[in-house]
């Protein structure tokens, strides 16, 4: 029996073990971690994440041939192909602080794997690196292999959180890159045949392996791209009357665009792109390309400029202060269907009116008030770091309540944002939640997701991203 063991029980390796499990029921798979309370998590009825369709996959094949443990070294030992799928934070200090990838903790599984190993092994890359990670891996296997033989592949991920276990069962691509030796093609063979028990062999890609590092960069920084050049022209939109969501209506019919990553909105966020571009920002001007870097900039500066004009907004729309109002935040997860808030623009937003003084009420299906406070009191690039590592002190947020439906979060309230494209908020009755707020009552949708004509017509001001504005902003105009 062929045995799979991934290091990192997060966000990609557990649903993505879980797929291959339920997929190749001849393979044993076992997900490991040194966190005992995430393994004890993906162990109970309460999986440690959530992700529509994840909960079924795993109950299906925990204990027959998926298994979570803590005793990573024991699996790691007898494992033929062991994923790496730890995290790559952005480095927070040192040489390339603020962009370069810290692969501290890849370095540490490499050693690790080294020093266990005692039969030959096939280690795929799963997490986000840099180009050239793999040679930097290989010389610490090889330079602690007590001679055994291991090959590199690089295995990137491109799951769209939400939609992970359907981007599993049926992936627009898998992209395998190693070695162009004979070893290499072996290897290559290897984790292929595995893929092949329920994807067509068309959609499975080899390459060499910085081809397959940098893909995984470039397929994220040009999809954020995409939502940077939309918002772009949404303010365009509102300085001129024009319709953002006709005008990507539009620029989406050409068949050389096409109409994905194409709906304006507050901003971008998750735990990838950001992190991505400014992973690529870093190899450009290490590889002498600043014109390169700064073209990547762009994108992030964009998304910041869209956070704060939206912050902007609110505050000038509501007299310039918001100083002691109560303000409604529908959503706080980076997307709908699912509770991650990693990078998500409600952060920003948030932190930008509690600067003003607001006092904030705050509901999102998935995402806990611990999650939600913590998030608030952490500085920037805080997230990816192990907990004991991150500077937060939720205690310090005192302007901040988390309710526990869309309803109580409004009551009284001066101004809503919506913040998540949650469906419920597209059905709520806002009839009952405009009599219940304080007059003038304001709804900022940062999704596009209201009927803007029926709330003025019950008597909201309503500002939405990219629409024609309200006579009353365009009589209170933001101050980018």
């Amino acid at each position: 029996m062929v045995k799979i063991c991934c290091i990192g029980a997060g966000y990609v390796g557990g649903p993505t073990m879980a797929v291959i499990a339920l997929k190749c029921p001849a393979i044993e798979v076992a997900v490991v971690d040194i966190s005992v309370s995430r393994i004890n998590a993906w162990n109970s009825e309460q999986l440690p994440i959530y992700e529509p369709g994840l909960e079924d996959v795993v109950k299906q094949c925990r204990g027959k041939n998926l298994f979570f443990s803590t005793d990573v070294e024991k699996h790691v030992s007898e494992a033929d192909i062991v994923f790496v799928s730890v995290n790559t934070p952005t480095k927070t200090q040192g040489l390339g602080a603020g962009k370069a990838a810290d692969l501290t903790y890849w370095e540490s599984a490499a050693r690790m794997i080294a020093d266990v190993s005692k039969s030959d092994k096939i280690v795929v890359e799963k997490s986000t690196v840099p180009v050239k990670t793999a040679e930097a891996i290989e010389k610490i296997l090889t330079h602690n292999s007590k001679k055994i033989n291991f090959q590199i592949l690089s295995n990137p991920e491109f799951l769209a959180e939400g939609t992970a276990i359907q981007d599993l069962f049926n992936p627009d691509r898998v992209l395998i890159g190693g070695r162009e030796t004979p070893e290499g093609a072996k290897a290559i063979q290897a984790l292929k045949d595995v893929y092949a028990h329920w994807v067509p062999v068309e959609r499975i890609i080899c390459t060499n392996l910085w081809s397959a590092e940098l893909s995984k960069l470039a397929a994220n920084a040009f999809l954020a791209q995409r939502i940077s050049s939309v918002n772009a022209m949404s303010a365009l939109c509102e300085a001129t009357g024009a319709d953002v969501t006709q005008v990507s209506h539009a620029v989406g019919k050409d068949s050389r665009i096409g109409p994905k990553f194409l709906n304006a909105s507050v901003g971008f966020g998750g735990s990838c792109f950001q992190k991505d571009i400014l992973n690529l920002v870093y190899i450009c001007e290490c590889n002498g390309l600043p014109e390169v870097a700064n073209y990547w900039k762009q994108v992030i500066k964009v998304n910041d400029y869209q956070k704060t004009r939206f912050v902007n907004r609110v505050v000038a729309s509501m007299f310039n202060t918001v100083s002691g109002k109560k303000i409604a935040i529908l959503g706080f997860a980076f997307k709908k269907d699912t509770g991650d808030t990693r990078e998500t623009p409600a952060i920003d937003v948030c932190k930008g009116l509690l600067g003003d003084k607001a006092q904030l009420s705050i509901y999102d299906p998935q995402v806990s008030e611990d999650q939600i406070k913590r998030d608030l009191s952490m500085k920037k690039f805080d997230w990816d770091h192990p907990v004991h590592l991150q500077s937060a002190d939720p205690t310090s947020i005192t302007q901040v309540s988390v309710v526990g439906d869309a309803y109580e979060a409004t009551k009284g309230s001066h101004g809503i944002c919506i913040l998540t494209e949650w469906d419920e908020f597209r059905k709520l009755d806002y009839q009952r939640i405009y009599d219940n707020m304080q007059k003038p009552a304001f709804v900022f949708d940062g999704r596009n997701v209201v009927d803007v004509e029926k709330l003025r017509e019950i008597g909201f001001i309503v500002y939405s991203i990219g629409k024609p504005l309200d006579s009353w902003l365009k009589d209170m105009p933001a101050v980018a």
